[in-house]
Order: structure tokens, then C-alpha cells, then sequence
């Protein structure tokens, strides 16, 4: 880290993407549900538009094209998602070793719903690192690219913005947190990165650092 720079008095991790390698199986599962109510969106495309945010941005996707999604749709992919989670999802490698090496407090603040980032966190045995500084998008009136959670994690965790560091993988988690006043570092080694030049994405969001591996997290 820039030694002209202190190190922050709170550290606030996005999950998908960024602690759990999630987003191409949750992307996977809204394809193929969307599929089986006649809709056509492939895994790159869901990338695109929903990487990130919550099942709100969905929404309100499709409402914008004129379609209502069935009220048995989002029941329906949280209960793929989670189930695919339990037997497939990983922790992204080395932020266990990241989060037992470092002092600083820590916190969750996640556009997924409580049980969602709950269960991600129990599967990939990181829930220990975090207790119950878990906040979600269900917490707060707008999620992100709003500052809203980021702001809300901070106040619960009595930080102050301006010495709250956040790790992202996202624009609209990048954006949120340079809404909310604090320092972005945008994560891109996720599975999907391995195709996308992340690097340019984030910075151009106006992440503060973009890094690759966690074995890096702190050599800046």
C-alpha cells in the first residue's frame, strides 16, 4: 500500500466476485431460469447488465422492455442460485489468508440478500472472518451504483467515509463507492474476468487501484 497513505480504519469487502468466485454460476442460473419463462439472455449479456446490483435492477430491466416477470421468477432463481452455490461455489483463492493476516476491521456490504451472502460465506468456510457485519441491498432504500450500502456498512461499523476502504469487482459497486466519499480498490480475479479486460472497466469506473490476485492486496 502507499506509504504516504495510512492504512484505513475499516475495510469493506463487496462478496460476489470479490470473497466468493460467484458471479459467472449466479449469472449462469438467471440465464437459465429467464430461459424457462421464455426469455433469452446469455451469461455475457447478464455480465453486462446486472453484475453487481440486485434483483431490483432485473426488475426493473425487463420492465423498462414492457415484460412483468412471473411472480414465481426470483423464487425460483434464488432457490437455483443457492442451491448451486451449496455444491459448487469456491472462495476466491488466497483472501482467506488475506483476512486472517489483517488486523483491520472488516465488514460485508453485498447487493445479494442476507441469505445468499450468509450461505456463500458458511459454504466457502470464510463466515468466521465476518460474524455478523454482514449489510445487504435489502438494508437500505437504493442499492448500488447509489452510495446508500456503502454508507450505511460505515455508519454500522462507526467509520468515517473518508478513511473506508472498499473492495469491488463491479462498476456500480465502484461508483457507489466513490458516491459515498471513500477509497475503491476494483478486484478483477474472478472467473468473470478471464475473458473481459477488467482492468480498464474499473479503472475507468474510477477505482482508486485495480489488482488481480489477493497475494497482491496490500503491496500497493
Amino acid at each position: 500500500m502507499d506509504r504516504s497513505r495510512p492504512k484505513p480504519d475499516l475495510v469493506i469487502f463487496d462478496c460476489d466476485g470479490v470473497l466468493v468466485d460467484s458471479e459467472l454460476l449466479s449469472c449462469r442460473c438467471l440465464s437459465e431460469v429467464l430461459a424457462e419463462f421464455g426469455l433469452q439472455l446469455t451469461v455475457e449479456q447478464a455480465l453486462e447488465l446486472f453484475l453487481g446490483r440486485s434483483t431490483k435492477a432485473i426488475e426493473q430491466h425487463y420492465r423498462d422492455l414492457g415484460q412483468t416477470l412471473p411472480d414465481d421468477f426470483f423464487p425460483r432463481l434464488k432457490a437455483r442460485v443457492l442451491d448451486t452455490f451449496a455444491g459448487a461455489l469456491q472462495p476466491i483463492p488466497g483472501v482467506g489468508a488475506v483476512l486472517s493476516e489483517s488486523e483491520t476491521p472488516r465488514c460485508v456490504a453485498s447487493s445479494s440478500d442476507l441469505d445468499r451472502v450468509s450461505l456463500s460465506l458458511d459454504v466457502t468456510g470464510l463466515a468466521p472472518h465476518f460474524g455478523d457485519r454482514l449489510y445487504t441491498a435489502q438494508m437500505v432504500r437504493h442499492g448500488k451504483p447509489a452510495p446508500d450500502l456503502f454508507l450505511h456498512a460505515a455508519g454500522k461499523m462507526q467509520a468515517s467515509p473518508s478513511r473506508t476502504l472498499v473492495i469491488e469487482d463491479s462498476v456500480s459497486g465502484v461508483q457507489a463507492a466513490k458516491a459515498a466519499g471513500m477509497m475503491v480498490w476494483g478486484f478483477v480475479g474472478g472467473g468473470h474476468y478471464r475473458d473481459r479486460d477488467g482492468r480498464a472497466i474499473l479503472s475507468a469506473a474510477g477505482a482508486d487501484r485495480v489488482f488481480a490476485r489477493m497475494s497482491e492486496f496490500w503491496e500497493a
